[in-house]
């Protein structure tokens, strides 16, 4: 079976296969309790995460490996997959503090003509409504999203127009007051929904929504299609109007290396951003791919130690723009060659692609 399936802690090694799948753990319970409210506001959890959920081992005689319902949700307590029932769309529905700062910027940047600019990337918030069992809190509604980079990119010109929509986007926020201060990998996400015309498992993401069929040769790719990413997350994002002081502290943020993060000295969180989506080109692109080099200039302006030189979103498009010219048709429809890549192992590849 492959290792893309539900992975186990040692300890679960000698527990009796059915038990180990029929069990829910605590995250999945609070969501059980949770179900018939989130089916009255018109979403529908996986049959797994529904109160009087049986296996559907137990009456169809499969192995719980080639059954849906064996699939545990990821241990993320507030958050969840589910379908709208209007239209069978699948979102995720997050709990957040209602009020908080996470919600108000959300709502921010969809509000009014913000929402229709195309240089809008802020995750859209299709609905929002008070969480009745958790005092303070509500539930908003975003669409099913993905990491930017499952399904991996298929080619140089598909990394390019990440970095274009994700720049644009920056500039977007930074125009509005708003820094993001998390824009690492896991906070770019893709709409990715076109790429899969037979549709994808919310968890098992290699399997169609039965979550046993593998997705093989049914997933197109970005260029067929085309995506858009967004930035999600807003938990420690800030919103400075024109007047105010742009000045923060703290040191929250899963890139680490932003050298100037403190928890005592004010710094521009503007400039982290920067920073921050630099050291993405560099992490996910330029260190892992032979032949995306032309992004080493502005990955060198925009991780500079000292913030002050580094560019404004603005100019960081800008300086992109003019690099993203000097990449031609044909190195665009290239793929992305692994660094630690042979030649021999290229020359193959490329021979076949």
């Amino acid at each position: 079976m492959s290792n893309t399936r539900r992975r186990r802690g040692a300890a679960e090694l000698d527990e009796d296969p059915n038990k180990m799948y029929e069990r829910l753990y605590s995250h999945e319970v609070e969501w059980v309790k949770q179900q018939p409210y989130l089916e009255s506001k018109g979403y529908m959890l996986r049959p797994r995460l529904r109160p009087g959920w049986i296996p559907s081992w137990r009456t169809n005689g499969k192995d719980p490996e080639y059954c849906e319902d064996a699939h545990v949700l990821p241990f993320r307590n507030v958050l969840v997959d589910a379908t709208r029932i209007s239209d069978g769309k699948l979102v995720y529905i997050k709990r957040v503090k209602t009020g908080d700062q996470e919600l108000a910027i959300a709502l921010f940047l969809q509000a009014g003509s913000l929402r229709d600019d195309p240089r809008n990337h802020s995750v859209p918030i299709l609905d929002v409504f008070p969480d009745l069992n958790h005092e303070g809190h509500s539930y908003i509604v975003m669409p099913f999203l993905q990491l930017m980079d499952r399904p991996e990119f298929t080619s140089i010109g598909e990394i390019v127009d990440f970095a274009d929509q994700i720049l644009e986007g920056l500039v977007f926020l930074h125009e509005h007051g708003v820094a993001h201060r998390d824009c690492s990998r896991k906070n770019l996400m893709m709409d990715a929904g076109a790429l899969y015309p037979l549709g994808v498992h919310p968890v098992a993401d290699q399997f169609l929504p039965d979550g046993v069929t593998p997705l093989r040769n049914k997933v197109l790719t970005r260029s067929a299609v085309g995506v858009k990413y967004y930035f999600v997350d807003y938990g420690i994002s800030s919103h400075i109007l024109a007047n105010q002081d742009k000045l923060v502290v703290g040191m929250d943020g899963r890139d680490r290396e932003v050298p100037e993060l403190s928890s005592t000295v004010p710094y521009d969180p503007f400039k982290v951003d920067i920073f921050t989506i630099g050291n993405v080109f560099r992490r996910e692109f330029h260190d892992n791919y032979s032949n995306v080099e032309f992004f080493a200039p502005i990955i060198e302006s925009m991780v500079r130690l000292d913030p002050a030189r580094r560019p404004t979103a603005a100019e960081a498009l800008e300086q992109w723009q003019t690099i993203r010219r000097g990449v031609s048709a044909l190195h665009r429809s290239w793929r992305p060659k692994p660094s630690q890549e042979t030649r021999f192992v290229a020359a193959v590849l490329d021979f076949f692609n």
